[in-house]
């Protein structure tokens, strides 16, 4: 049996989005953040893959709230802005740590498989966009492409994610382009 074509309008599909330096600035030392800002460009590529068919989807580790440097309901309130500036169907939080054993925690792909499901979206044709290499281990786990964004942290490097890039719009061209679509960017 095939897997389904991720052109086939048939087929739901979802682009799942880290958060913190995909969507938003991230601090390189990983401070808290009580304010969050846009990316550049953020908000033109996100309508660019709703309107391309698209269910977009944040899926993001917050642990500082399990670690009490930031409350939940500062979390709570920056994601209800980043919905109300933002064509996303839903933000799915893991707020545990490392130590909490969950199976929601990036890398694991408890958060992905779990919205897909809740969404009816073929996990086999969506995209994991991501910073790290545990957004990038999840989207494998979770049996979709990956997109890593490349923003030169000195850290620990993905394994073998399906694209390098070094922002959304970037990433937005070689989805569309995996699925045989039009881009609008330069």
């Amino acid at each position: 049996m095939s897997e389904p074509a991720a052109s086939d309008p048939a087929v739901r599909r979802a682009v799942f989005l880290d958060r913190d330096g995909v969507l938003v600035r991230a601090f390189p030392d990983g401070a808290p953040m009580t304010e969050l800002e846009l990316l550049p460009g953020v908000d033109d590529a996100c309508a660019q893959l709703r309107a391309s068919g698209f269910v977009l989807i944040v899926v993001t580790n917050q642990p500082d709230v399990a670690r009490g440097l930031i409350e939940r309901g500062v979390v709570d309130a920056q994601h209800e802005w980043l919905r109300s500036v933002l064509p996303l169907e839903e933000i799915v939080v893991c707020m545990h740590d490392d130590s909490d054993a969950c199976a929601c925690r990036k890398p694991l792909p408890g958060m992905l498989i779990d919205s897909a499901h809740r969404h009816g979206v073929a996990l086999e044709a969506s995209v994991m966009v991501g910073d790290r290499w545990r957004d990038v281990e999840a989207g494998h786990a979770a049996g979709c492409r990956t997109v890593f964004l490349d923003h030169g942290y000195d850290e620990r490097q993905p394994v073998a994610p399906d694209a390098v890039v070094t922002s959304l719009a970037a990433a937005v061209s070689v989805i569309l382009e995996w699925t045989g679509e039009e881009t609008n960017s330069e």
